[in-house]
């Protein structure tokens, strides 16, 4: 074995994938994850913990799962991590834990996110389940939302021997993993559902179809529900837009909408009556992990889709994984080109796009390279479907409803970074809610600050 290589992980074929929706990464199996964790050269000042917003102990787990003690590694991630499966495979790696790995300075980095998922795999497949605290301290805590910040806040408070209830809008609890990432990268009923119920086993209760700001407020929460605090981590789900013509014509989704359809509704199967606008031909605006997903999710529809990306592929921000995946997959990629015009036929629908070439000029404040029009390179493309994604931002609906909590420009609920603390007495906020869209890993490090600023506020009550 070459120490300076990673064990290679076993993909499902790419021409078989694009027409499924099975999920596309494997895993490891016992042999091959003992072999990889073997790599790690057990580093005194380990940097992948400083990596891990979360702070997973990496190299103590790594070690037991070189041992081949799997039940030891789980108690060990289990300790920092409720959603050891969910990162495992939807965490960016390669810029947090694998990014600092001292291996990869000379060779590949430890796959610590291939090995995190399968100990949680086979803890889950060995029927490994966290213990409920022996008793609770009979204060009470909401959580606003069931997704990664949510989930981890209540896991770690119910540790601590609270009563926690978490309130979900929609009709399935997990938040963006159910509704916003693909059946192919996150399986729902075996991955999400179970580390769902294994919050559930800490105590932890969870009422769906509850909009809070509309069925319950956040005062009535506090003033005649009898909690104690509560943590608002209800994500950003409200879609944006390009602001160009045509935009309000049909078979134009927002990727919000086009996800959660297929995910949530579940519109690619059959036995569902979701309703999905296939498309033969789908534009997909933006070069995030979200525009991947999308551009993913409508070639397995049976569509040829196209990437629209007004910077090169140095600057697309989606993980370098799933823009390799979808290449692999067949996605073509428009790069440097930007939307002008939604071209819509009489009856309303789109027919085409116009767009425009771009290059780079000079870096802007960020350090990246502003895309600046090429003069009369505008031309056409033919389409029926396009699907913008541009980034999400907080739905105004809870900071609308409740009084003195304080929101910023872009509508996000002011919060304290080291415990989620906000304007609003025993509220405590942290996730997409406050910093606007970003990662499941960022949610859940925001999750656990918010569970340790309410154990503070009401240890000290």
């Amino acid at each position: 074995m070459d120490v300076l290589k990673k064990v290679p992980v076993r993909e499902q074929d790419a021409k078989v994938r694009a027409t499924n929706f099975d999920e596309v990464c494997l895993g490891y199996n016992m042999e091959e994850a003992m072999e990889e964790a073997s790599r790690c050269l057990k580093c005194n000042n380990a940097q992948c913990v400083k990596g891990c917003p979360v702070g997973i102990n990496i190299p103590e787990f790594v070690n037991k799962v070189q041992a081949g003690d799997i039940k030891a590694a789980a108690d060990v991630i289990a300790e920092a991590s409720a959603l050891p499966a969910v990162c495992g495979r939807v965490c960016p790696q390669e810029s947090q834990c694998e990014g600092k790995c001292i291996r990869g300075i000379k060779g590949e980095a430890i796959s610590i996110g291939k090995l995190e998922r399968f100990v949680a795999d086979w803890s889950r497949e060995n029927g490994v389940v966290p213990e409920k605290p022996a008793n609770t301290n009979g204060k009470k805590v909401a959580v606003i939302g069931s997704g990664p910040a949510g989930l981890t806040c209540a896991g770690d408070l119910a540790k601590l021997g609270y009563e926690v209830t978490i309130f979900e809008a929609l009709h399935k609890a997990g938040g963006v993993l159910v509704y916003g990432i693909p059946e192919f990268r996150l399986p729902k009923d075996t991955v999400v559902q179970h580390e769902i119920e294994n919050v559930k086993k800490l105590g932890v209760k969870i009422e769906t179809n509850v909009v809070v700001g509309k069925s319950v407020t956040i005062d009535e929460l506090l003033e005649e529900e009898g909690f104690d605090a509560i943590f608002v981590g209800s994500g950003a789900g409200l879609p944006r837009f390009m602001g160009i013509p045509g935009e309000n014509a049909n078979g134009v989704f927002s990727a919000n909408e086009y996800l959660t359809r297929n995910n949530l509704m579940k519109a690619f199967r059959e036995d569902y009556d979701t309703p999905i606008i296939g498309g033969k031909k789908v534009a997909v605006v933006g070069g995030g992990n979200v525009a991947m997903d999308a551009a993913r999710t409508a070639l397995r529809l049976g569509a040829e889709v196209h990437i629209i990306y007004r910077r090169s592929e140095e600057e697309l921000p989606a993980r370098v994984e799933e823009v390799h995946h979808a290449k692999e997959e067949g996605v073509i990629f428009d790069l440097l080109t930007n939307p002008t015009e939604i071209i819509v036929d009489e009856n309303g629908w789109v027919k085409g796009m116009k767009l425009i070439k771009m290059e780079l000029g000079e870096p802007d404040a960020s350090g990246r390279r502003s895309p600046v029009e090429i003069p009369d390179s505008e031309y056409e493309l033919e389409l029926d479907t396009v699907i913008m994604s541009l980034g999400t931002s907080p739905n105004p609906l809870i900071s609308s409803t409740t009084k003195g909590l304080e929101i910023n420009k872009r509508k996000c609920i002011v919060a304290e970074e080291v415990n989620g603390k906000t304007t609003k007495e025993g509220v405590y906020a942290g996730g997409d809610a406050v910093t606007g869209a970003a990662t499941v890993i960022l949610a859940m490090e925001a999750g656990k600050k918010g569970a340790k600023g309410i154990h503070e506020y009401l240890s000290s009550k």
